[in-house]
């Protein structure tokens, strides 16, 4: 990364990304948004509209065309090393345990590969305090065929948070699992990120989801995709999952609906 003046923890800038050289596919233009430090951000809108493409591009793994794409204070023009990412599906190494999966980054990771080599034991620890954070404690020895899909994504949290990155990225990472596992890992990463500075960008097509967890939504346009609202969650931290039954929080889940379904209805015409 390059250096730029200091800034928010994520800055999207006037940023065009087309996939497939000058004539191919335009997934999002005119994007601009930006995540405060310590916030937890949640970005929500219709199928297709580039919201895994603006994972990609804050995290270093697409470079865009124009506008420009900034991680605390600095240019992003290769892959950024202070993130730490988790998907829908939690791709765990089924040759690893648990635990192995969840050091994967310290080995990858520049800082810390040197290290994990004399200090194995310090971040085996850490690594074991995370998975009790998690409700695991105890599985690090078991291969991830031996856990159930909801304790896999538990996993994959840890590993994802394992080198203390600043910046945490959720491409739809409980999109899979059951309602009741969802809730409880709602609950899991509504904690982590209660007692941490870490900020959070959260991509998913759950409203509920997504009010509960964040601080700001942003709503997605259909493709190109680009911000076309903006909303604040006032409700107090930490939340219970109870919330959801109140009828300021159906109010905010029915609002951010309204605006995905006249972009769906944009889209439409479009077509």
């Amino acid at each position: 990364m390059t250096s730029t003046t200091a800034g928010p923890m994520v800055g999207i800038e006037n940023v065009d990304m087309r996939y497939g050289g000058a004539d191919g596919t335009l997934a999002v233009s005119g994007l601009t948004m930006s995540v405060e430090k310590g916030q937890f951000a949640a970005v929500v809108g219709p199928s297709g509209c580039g919201k895994s493409t603006l994972m990609k591009l804050v995290t270093g793994l697409y470079i865009p065309q124009t506008g420009t794409v900034s991680v605390a204070g600095e240019r992003v023009s290769e892959p950024v090393s202070m993130v730490g990412m988790a998907f829908q599906n939690p791709t765990m190494l089924p040759w690893r345990t648990t635990l192995d999966n969840i050091l994967l980054p310290l080995e990858i990771v520049a800082k810390h590969r040197r290290r994990i080599r004399t200090h194995r034991k310090e971040y085996v620890e850490k690594a074991e305090h995370l998975l009790e954070t998690v409700g695991l404690k105890g599985f690090g020895s078991k291969f991830p065929w031996q856990l159930s899909g909801g304790m896999q994504q538990r996993a994959s949290l840890c590993r994802a948070l394992i080198h203390e990155p600043e910046l945490l990225m959720l491409d739809e990472p409980f999109g899979a699992l059951d309602a009741f596992t969802r809730e409880e890992l709602w609950c899991v990463i509504r904690d982590l990120h209660f007692s941490t500075d870490v900020t959070v960008v959260l991509v998913t097509h759950d409203l509920r989801e997504a009010v509960f967890l964040a601080d700001r939504i942003f709503v997605m346009s259909a493709r190109p995709g680009k911000i076309i609202t903006e909303r604040e969650v006032h409700f107090p931290r930490p939340r219970d999952l109870e919330i959801m039954f109140e009828a300021e929080f159906t109010d905010v889940v029915h609002d951010l609906r309204g605006h995905i379904a006249t972009a769906r209805a944009q889209q439409s015409e479009a077509v």
